[in-house]
């Protein structure tokens, strides 16, 4: 008998970390839908190579800063599941996210809003209108930060919102758990993505100093990232719950 259809929702799919998890998903004959905010050619090529390894990927446009458009999202969503031939679905992965790097003295009131509009308010009020659409014994996974725990000057603002995310999860895992729903925060290291306009990724010197302050001696890549999400919500983890997972390849230990 044909195992059941896994289906996975995605935000921030498009490229980075996102994208990994999208294929790794795929590797794993999970399916996705994930978002893009405006990459839109990007995305196309994640759904294309979600489908050369044999699953489906469908892009949805979406700014997950704009709590507005979310009812007509989560609308679309519902017809994308039908899609797929489902109603409900398995994972979500908070992924979407900006970056900021300003000291607390010097950032402004528009850069904190446009923070926790898409790094907090987002998350939380996104998870809590696709809830119903949920199986119960679902799994969620917040992205979080590295920053939450290694203190970088510059930024406070980013790792206190992304603290928030790691407190959410947890009540998310303590008030879902009557539905045997997981909550799990993973907290990247430095990565070379193109986020915070990739910076670690082509700036050779800051790339050599994470690498100098990292166990493993290198920065951290995608690959390092997207299979520990993907792993993280099969049922050989089922008994994760409320947890923060640093992976970042053991940075300032």
């Amino acid at each position: 008998m044909e195992k059941q259809r896994r289906i996975a929702f995605v935000t921030g799919g498009s490229r980075g970390l996102g994208r990994n998890t999208v294929l790794s998903l795929a590797e794993r004959g999970v399916d996705s839908i994930f978002t893009y905010r405006s990459a839109v050619a990007q995305a196309d090529a994640v759904a294309r190579a979600a489908e050369e390894i044999g699953r489906k990927a469908i892009p949805m446009q979406l700014d997950v800063g704009r709590t507005d458009t979310f009812d007509d999202f989560v609308s679309r969503f519902g017809e994308a599941l039908a899609g797929l031939e489902a109603d409900r679905f398995h994972y979500l992965v908070n992924n979407a996210g900006v970056s900021h790097h300003n000291s607390l003295e010097k950032t402004t009131e528009a850069e904190l809003d446009t923070l926790y509009r898409v790094n907090f308010k987002g998350v939380f009020f996104l998870t809590q209108k696709l809830l119903p659409l949920m199986v119960d014994g679902g799994r969620i996974v917040n992205l979080s930060s590295g920053l939450t725990r290694i203190i970088v000057p510059g930024s406070g603002p980013y790792g206190a919102l992304k603290a928030a995310i790691e407190v959410l999860t947890r009540y998310q895992a303590k008030e879902l758990g009557p539905r045997g729903i997981t909550a799990n925060a993973v907290a990247p290291g430095a990565v070379q993505t193109d986020f915070s306009g990739g910076m670690v990724r082509d700036n050779p010197e800051l790339n050599r100093q994470v690498a100098d302050m990292t166990a493993l001696g290198r920065a951290g890549v995608p690959e390092d990232v997207g299979p520990m999400i993907a792993a993280l919500l099969s049922d050989d983890n089922r008994w994760v719950n409320a947890q923060r997972i640093e992976v970042s390849g053991g940075m300032a230990i």
